[in-house]
């Protein structure tokens, strides 16, 4: 195998080849340093029969490491650009597809069918990029597709709410919702120096591991939906949010007694179970 594609030079030489300039309406920044995609690759769960998907592959740094540790990879690429330089950077590895097309459009439970019906163990790992981080998440999560696992490199400051815990400043809707889908753990912190082009702030590398929907105790859209109407005005009260969230103060007052919560409390106060106590509450 050539020199690693997350290297200072190998990055270099394959923009000079192709003719390549980074683009920012893709927020594209190239990871230089290959201990992290390697450690990133090496996260993701073992499995007997292992297929990795992969977002927005760039010129492959990432996608060649995944092509060490998987049976098969599936990466989506949105750039037309990249299409002809990832056939060529991951020219030896036969088992990984590039698709053309944007994640957001992609059917999830739909395209992958096929490899759940032959018994692959689904994973996805990425760098994503900062503009597109959470919509691509809740596209994921919001799937109807038994994902073992999710290793993504993300803004740090995004990915210390999704980690955060109750209580702290940065525990918010989209803390509430992932950890109702997953056990959240922080990898490792990326600084901005590794990228080519720097970005102005530091990743994370953060992994969700994904509970089965046998476990689930709620219409999820709902819940969400609800959680997010009680996050709206992060200073207001739990009862002022709900109140906007039904247009009906008294019935978020009944709710919220009928649930022991108490109507001056701050959302960021309440745990994942109260949250799942008060949707029961509203749900009867």
């Amino acid at each position: 195998m050539a020199k690693a594609i997350a290297t200072i030079s190998r990055t270099k030489e394959i923009m000079e080849a192709h003719g390549l300039h980074t683009k920012k309406k893709f927020g594209q920044n190239f990871l230089t340093e290959p201990s992290i995609v390697t450690r990133i690759a090496q996260s993701v769960p073992m499995a007997d029969k292992r297929l990795l998907i992969e977002i927005g592959p760039g010129i492959g740094a990432l996608t060649e490491q995944l092509a060490l540790v998987a049976d098969k990879v599936i990466a989506y690429e949105i750039d037309d650009d990249l299409i002809p330089v990832l056939a060529d950077t991951l020219a030896e590895y036969p088992h990984v597809e590039i698709r053309h097309q944007d994640f957001l459009t992609v059917n999830l439970k739909e395209e992958l069918a096929p490899f759940m019906n032959d018994g692959y163990e689904i994973s996805i790992a990425a760098n994503l990029p900062y503009y597109i981080t959470t919509p691509l998440l809740f596209h994921i999560l919001e799937s109807d597709v038994p994902i073992t696992s999710i290793t993504v490199m993300m803004q740090k400051e995004v990915a210390d709410r999704f980690a955060a815990q109750v209580g702290t400043k940065d525990y918010n809707a989209l803390s509430v919702i992932t950890q109702y889908r997953a056990d959240v753990k922080m990898v490792m912190k990326v600084p901005k120096e590794v990228f080519v082009p720097k970005p102005n702030v530091d990743s994370a590398v953060i992994q969700f591991r994904l509970r089965p929907y046998s476990k689930q105790v709620v219409k999820q859209e709902e819940f969400f939906e609800l959680v997010k109407g009680c996050f709206v005005q992060r200073r207001k009260t739990i009862l002022n949010n709900l109140s906007v969230y039904l247009k009906d103060k008294d019935k978020a007052k009944e709710y919220l007694e009928k649930a022991n919560i108490d109507p001056a409390r701050r959302a960021e106060t309440c745990t994942l179970d109260t949250f799942i106590e008060l949707y029961e509450v509203m749900s009867c």
